[in-house]
């Protein structure tokens, strides 16, 4: 089942945290959101609410996952938030959320474009707007003469060659959501293969989110793969970056709900209530956040150039389809790190020959080298399951089930191991192919 990448030290550290009784008056919030969204919360919440105090757990969307189903009813944290609607689902399917109609705001609209902004059986809610882009240095970009990209495909491009970043999609809910929309909008193999081009260019995969736009905002990276509010944040507090949705982009709501066996009921309803009224909603305009709401423009006092994303969202190529995102979550996240997160310095040496005789067949062709180089593409950007295994309800079903089975992890860790090694070995025979046809060219 997705999200069940489980540390063993999970169970324990859940019970020793939360074994006390709960505090009478304190909402605990488990969220992978930034510490300068949270505390604007924080702040405005507890003035607004005397005697009742917000409690954050920070942790990314895969760890809060694991640390709900963790713990029994009456331990639970109250309140899960966080980006990515596939978590939502999945605790959801195991009767993790709890309904709560009474906090929902009537004037928030039904749909951001044809993806309904609430869940239809209101076990969660939409309480801000998301798309997925790519956010750049403007100086950093200027220094190294690079042009703008617009698409994904621009970021493929030779010229980006160790421009480019992203975090690793097992360890960011955001991330994973960035694959998944490009895997859907361009489709299972033809996604994959520009997923992997791209990664090629990379300069690094970082362990957390937050490590890309840090990177972008102080010109360590010169353009990160991000979802739009890291982009905005950056801009509208003063860094030298801007932010563009390619074409292949989804909008999607960020999702706040009522975890099931609450410790507070009550209080975390309010605080839920207060995140999606006209006020809560007025926080994300704050230059550090810098997030879409779910309100109209109509009902709040909205930045000057703010992006318009119901207009994005109908331009928008993908129809993000949550269910199948859920259905093959772990089987993304498993092939991306063993392709690219602990295969990166090989990939980047395959990306680096094919670049290198690509630019030497270009000024001098030679159809024997073009044939090599086409190979070399093939070994280093195929993904290493195709698209028919990916839609195998047995295969799938494997990655759903928990590691702390013992035959199951020693299942899972054979299969992981098989595509290190075949994706070393691809890597390997790209950078060779490509080498020869740049020996070819004279």
């Amino acid at each position: 089942m997705p999200f069940q990448r489980v540390l063993s030290s999970v169970a324990t550290a859940c019970l020793v945290v939360l074994s006390g009784a709960a505090q009478a008056g304190t909402v605990t919030v488990i969220t992978s959101f930034p510490k300068e969204l949270t505390d604007a919360y924080k702040k405005a919440f507890e003035a607004a609410n005397a005697g009742v105090k917000i409690e954050v757990l920070n942790k990314n969307t895969t760890a809060s996952i694991a640390y709900i189903k963790e713990l029994p009813a009456g331990q639970r944290p109250d309140v899960m938030w966080a980006s990515a609607p596939d978590a939502f689902e999945v605790l959801a399917r195991d009767k993790l959320l709890t309904a709560a109609p009474e906090v929902k705001n009537p004037h928030v609209p039904a749909k951001i474009g044809n993806y309904p902004i609430n869940d239809p059986k209101g076990l969660y809610y939409g309480q801000a707007l998301a798309g997925y882009g790519m956010m750049w240095n403007t100086r950093y970009l200027q220094a190294n003469k690079l042009p703008a990209p617009r698409e994904w495909s621009d970021l493929a491009k030779p010229e980006y060659f160790g421009h480019v970043a992203i975090s690793s999609p097992s360890r960011s809910g955001t991330t994973h959501l960035t694959v998944e929309t490009l895997l859907q909008g361009e489709g299972w193999e033809r996604g994959w293969t520009q997923l992997l081009e791209i990664m090629g260019n990379c300069a690094a995969v970082t362990d957390r989110s937050f490590g890309v736009p840090d990177g972008v905002n102080s010109g360590q990276y010169g353009i990160g793969l991000v979802i739009d509010f890291f982009g905005l944040a950056g801009k509208y507090s003063g860094f030298p970056v801007e932010f563009a949705y390619p074409s292949v982009t989804a909008v999607v709501p960020a999702n706040i709900g009522l975890v099931t066996g609450a410790k507070n009921v009550d209080e975390a309803k309010k605080f839920i209530a207060f995140t999606l009224s006209k006020e809560g909603q007025q926080i994300l305009f704050d230059p550090k956040i810098s997030r879409l709401p779910v309100l109209p423009y109509a009902d709040l006092k909205v930045p000057a150039g703010y992006p318009d994303i119901q207009a994005v969202a109908k331009k928008a190529k993908v129809q993000f389809d949550s269910e199948l995102s859920e259905s093959r979550y772990q089987v993304v996240v498993s092939m991306f790190d063993q392709m690219v997160t602990f295969r990166l310095k090989e990939l980047q040496a395959a990306t680096k020959a094919i670049h290198d005789a690509d630019r030497k067949q270009k000024a001098k062709p030679n159809p024997q080298a073009a044939e090599l180089l086409k190979q070399a593409r093939g070994y280093a950007y195929a993904p290493l399951v195709g698209q028919e295994m990916v839609k195998n309800e047995q295969f799938l079903e494997l990655f759903r089930k928990s590691r702390r089975d013992v035959a199951v992890s020693k299942q899972l860790t054979g299969q992981e191991e098989l595509w290190a090694t075949k994706a070393k070995a691809n890597y390997a025979r790209a950078t060779e192919l490509a080498n020869q046809a740049a020996a070819l060219v004279k």
